[in-house]
């Protein structure tokens, strides 16, 4: 089993984490913000990785450091089951229709970290979160699994649904790029020998 577990604390946050990349979309999360405890059970459950996710952060302050370091520690936690990511399919790509949404999801487990960013939202809050908060936890997610990651919003209007397509289309991408390619099981996907 690819497990890994990450204990980030910080003078703002305190965050567990542990991960699964062959589970079965198990997940215990709570982060104190309803709505983005939803998105990332939403990871969980389409990507087939279990997540458990514990993160107490200063949100009287405001949720920038709870979401934030909570993305950079399930980053984390997903690296370090990769492991030297021998036998992965490494890219991977996904449509995710929600409704009247359409997002396309696309990632390489490259070890180059990169966040292409073209979703908008016309609210600047779903429930009590923040919507200028997802960019921010899909660029400290890519940060630290050393991923390139593009996400695009190609059509949509309710923000409920944009948000999610996009949580479950990099969970649906991640299922594929982290999953053990039979032809190639005992090779790393590149040309270098290392990711």
């Amino acid at each position: 089993m690819r497990t890994a577990t990450i204990s980030r604390k910080t003078s703002e946050t305190s965050v567990d984490v542990t991960v699964n990349l062959d589970g079965t979309g198990a997940y215990a999360v709570s982060t104190g913000i309803g709505f983005f405890d939803h998105m990332l059970e939403q990871l969980s459950r389409h990507s087939l990785i279990d997540l458990e996710v514990k993160t107490v952060g200063d949100l009287h302050i405001d949720q920038h450091h709870t979401v934030e370091d909570t993305g950079l520690a399930i980053g984390e936690a997903v690296a370090k089951a990769l492991g030297d990511k021998k036998g992965i399919r490494r890219y991977a790509d996904a449509l995710s229709p929600m409704d009247e949404t359409l997002t396309r999801v696309a990632i390489d487990i490259s070890g180059r970290p990169f966040l292409v960013w073209k979703t908008e939202f016309s609210q600047k809050r779903l429930g009590e979160m923040d919507t200028e908060m997802f960019e921010h936890w899909f660029h400290s997610f890519a940060q630290t699994a050393g991923v390139t990651l593009h996400v695009e919003t190609l059509y949509g209007s309710n923000n409920h649904h944009i948000a999610e397509a996009a949580f479950k289309g990099l969970a649906r991408a991640l299922r594929e790029a982290v999953e053990i390619d039979p032809r190639k099981a005992d090779a790393i996907p590149s040309t270098k020998g290392i990711l």
